[in-house]
C-alpha cells in the first residue's frame, strides 16, 4: 500500500510539473511550480527504488499514466487536442506497460531448487 501511495505522488508530481510547463508559456513563475515537481517526482521515484520496486514496473506505471494524465488534462484545461489516435496511443502505451509488470513474475530466489 505504502508504494502506491508514493508512486501515485511522483505521478501526481509528474503530471503538475509538466501542465506548469505548459502554463509558463503565459506566466513564467509557473516554472518554479514545474521544477519542484519534477524534483519531487525524482525523490519519489528513488525511493520505490530503494524500497525494492523493480525499475522496469515503477518507470512504466509512472510513464504511462503521467502521459495519459496529462493528454486529457491538458485537454481539459487548456484546450489541446484530444484525437482518436492520442487516445489509441495511451491504450497502446498502458498496454505495454501492463506486458511489463506482468512480465516479470515470481521473483526468483537462490533458495529455489533448479531442476532441468
Amino acid at each position: 500500500m505504502k508504494k502506491w501511495l508514493i508512486l501515485s505522488a511522483a505521478i501526481v508530481l509528474e503530471v503538475t510539473a509538466t501542465l506548469s510547463l505548459r502554463a509558463a508559456i503565459d506566466d513564467p513563475w509557473w516554472t518554479v511550480l514545474a521544477v519542484v515537481g519534477y524534483a519531487g517526482a525524482f525523490v519519489a521515484l528513488s525511493l520505490l527504488l530503494r524500497l525494492g520496486t523493480p525499475i522496469g514496473v515503477v518507470y512504466g506505471i509512472w510513464a504511462a499514466a503521467g502521459v495519459a494524465l496529462t493528454a486529457v488534462i491538458a485537454s481539459v484545461i487548456f484546450g489541446e487536442p484530444f484525437t482518436f489516435m492520442i487516445g489509441l496511443g495511451i491504450v497502446i502505451v498502458i498496454a505495454g506497460v501492463v506486458l511489463v509488470e506482468t512480465g516479470h513474475g515470481v521473483p526468483h530466489t537462490e533458495d529455489a531448487e533448479v531442476t532441468p
